[in-house]
């Protein structure tokens, strides 16, 4: 069955469509796809991944047409990020 496989990091993203087994699992995809090479930085044991959006573990058994997205972490250097002093919306009251 044919299946697609997502992933971007800063500057960079791939979108792969790849031929599966009809029993394969999200990790089975994954690691079938090739991404892992292309992307070392890539750990499955600490990332979340998802079909179209919604997450799923590595086991979840894949349907003919699934998305596979492969999440980043969520990172924020607090020194980095404007502080928002409202809540909400108008600052010029």
């Amino acid at each position: 069955m044919q299946i697609g496989v997502a992933y971007s990091e800063a500057g960079q993203q791939i979108w792969l469509s790849i031929e599966v087994p009809d029993s394969s699992t999200v990790e089975e995809a994954i690691e079938r796809s090739g991404i892992l090479k292309s992307f070392p930085t890539i750990d499955l044991s600490a990332q979340k991944v998802g079909i179209f959006g919604k997450l799923v573990k590595l086991d979840a058994p894949l349907r003919a047409g699934d998305r596979v997205e492969i999440y980043r972490p969520i990172t924020c250097d607090p020194q980095t990020v404007p502080r928002r002093d409202g809540v909400g919306g108008d600052e010029d009251e």
